[in-house]
């Protein structure tokens, strides 16, 4: 948790300080371009012609490009200033992850030992787009044979927990080891309804990389904070 707050606390202090040089940098060029402009505006106004001086329709407008230039430079520092707020908010809200089950996307499953010598199969899920007449699950073996089919049956759209007790179609006990799902939904009218597989993993780190928040969540491998479909 100590790295954690660590990297909550850097992370903060490198959003304040890439703010602070952006708003710098920002004020800077405002700065130097309000000067320029009404540097233009007085060379203009002293040295129009008498008998066609310059329209006051046009003077409102340069000021008024001016106004647009300096309301977008607020505008930008103001955005800014959220993305930091939100850099950090993401950073708490993933170290309160750590040592939660979660689902993410993908299709790979363990059968193996479980408490008490019991076999068990990790969990998974289902990510269903929109409502399905008939959701269906395949489990399938290290070659890509399918042994086992879990017949869901209606549902509404929205994240679906499965379980598989390790066994094949048949009821014969499958060997301990990696498998893999695979997911088929369809409407009333036999129409294919959009839906993933889920996998399960565990939050084991939270750390920064050239894409942003990771979570370590072990065999499952890295995932964005976004990539969460379920927190069990």
């Amino acid at each position: 948790m100590t790295t954690i707050t660590n990297q909550t606390n850097q992370a903060g202090s490198a959003t304040g300080a890439a703010l602070a040089a952006a708003t710098a940098n920002t004020n800077s060029l405002m700065g130097d371009t309000q000067e320029r402009f009404l540097t233009l505006l007085v060379t203009q106004l002293q040295n129009q012609d008498p008998l066609n001086p310059m329209d006051n329709a046009q003077v409102t407008s340069q000021i008024a490009q001016l106004s647009t230039v300096n309301g977008i430079n607020q505008l930008n520092n103001t955005l800014l200033a959220l993305s930091g707020q939100m850099d950090v908010s993401q950073s708490m809200q993933a170290a309160n992850l750590i040592g939660k089950d979660v689902l993410v996307p993908g299709s790979k499953i363990s059968l193996g030992g479980g408490e008490g010598g019991a076999r068990v199969a990790t969990p998974f899920g289902v990510d269903l787009i929109s409502p399905a007449a008939k959701v269906t699950v395949s489990v399938l073996d290290g070659s890509g044979k399918a042994i086992k089919q879990i017949d869901l049956g209606s549902q509404q759209a929205g994240v679906l927990s499965v379980n598989w007790d390790g066994k094949a179609d048949g009821g014969a006990e499958m060997p301990d080891g990696a498998y893999t799902v695979q997911v088929a939904a369809s409407d009333a009218d036999g129409n294919p309804v959009s839906a993933g597989p889920l996998t399960y993993g565990r939050v084991a780190s939270v750390a920064y990389s050239s894409n942003g928040l990771q979570l370590d969540l072990g065999l499952a491998g890295k995932h964005s904070l976004l990539d969460i479909r379920k927190i069990m």
